[in-house]
């Protein structure tokens, strides 16, 4: 039995501008949830600080507003505390990739069971407006009114390049799609990264809807997911196109059942077995 998506819906009301892109990923969360028939009881939304990082409040679940940059390891602890849970976590581009930067590869390479979506609008909204790290070079902002001089990460291609088991990306202006990469990204044992382009309507006036409406394609006929060299090549050639849709994904064992094993191996070994391993 699908859930109906109200179920999903928290007390409080989204507060973020008319015409944000990060109310689509929000009602593809719902949709995403209800098609999988969660236990709103057992899941925690985790997420760190800025505009998309308010998300939490907004659904139905146990939640965690933490510290900025610092979503990742407190989602990790979380699952590792109580594997049985699902636990996603949300955050925009300059929290995911700036001050939480260095926490994104070891979450990556560890293969946690976990869910990470990042609201990618190429900007700071929380704080008016400043260049963020996947503002386009020679983006004017506030806080570079002569240009962006920092070259731009590429969510997709550091994912891969770290080691994630899954990498999607989508975007706001399309969601059944956004939905359907959701659903996947969640049923996926291991670390799921979905980069959600979601446009920020007050502060970013190039990235915009139509801006994004113009380049998104869907990925080529015939592409296998399973090819992480192929999945850095097309995106590395995408030049003025962005493709949309699941990049890459394998299936490799989580940092939990290594745990189970480990712990099994340890239960069953003899007292002189342990010395010796310890030496």
């Amino acid at each position: 039995m699908t859930l109906d998506v109200q179920v999903f819906k928290g007390k409080l009301k989204p507060t973020w501008c008319p015409g944000c892109g990060d109310f689509g990923l929000l009602n593809a969360l719902y949709q995403a949830f209800a098609r999988l028939d969660l236990d709103p009881d057992r899941m925690v939304v985790v997420s760190g600080i800025g505009c998309s990082s308010r998300l939490p409040g907004f659904i139905s679940s146990y939640g965690v507003h933490s510290l900025h940059g610092r979503a990742l390891p407190i989602a990790q602890g979380v699952k590792l505390a109580n594997p049985k849970l699902e636990v996603i976590v949300v955050g925009g581009d300059g929290d995911a990739f700036a001050i939480g930067g260095g926490h994104f590869p070891h979450a990556c390479r560890r293969n946690i069971d976990l869910t990470y979506v990042v609201m990618d609008n190429r900007i700071y909204g929380l704080t008016k407006g400043q260049v963020a790290p996947t503002s386009d070079l020679n983006f004017h902002t506030v806080s570079s009114p002569y240009g962006n001089l920092e070259t731009p990460i590429s969510p997709i291609d550091f994912a891969l390049s770290v080691g994630a088991t899954f990498v999607a990306r989508g975007f706001s202006g399309k969601l059944d799609q956004l939905t359907d990469l959701l659903v996947e990204a969640i049923k996926h044992r291991g670390f799921s990264f979905v980069d959600v382009l979601s446009p920020c309507v007050t502060f970013n006036k190039v990235n915009t809807f139509k801006y994004f409406q113009e380049r998104v394609i869907p990925l080529p006929e015939g592409y296998q997911a399973n090819r992480r060299h192929q999945a850095l090549e097309l995106v590395e050639n995408e030049e003025d196109k962005i493709h949309l849709g699941i990049l890459y994904r394998e299936e490799r064992p989580t940092y939990q059942d290594l745990l189970d094993k480990l712990d099994a191996s340890i239960t069953k070994a003899s007292p002189q077995e342990l010395v010796l391993a310890q030496k």
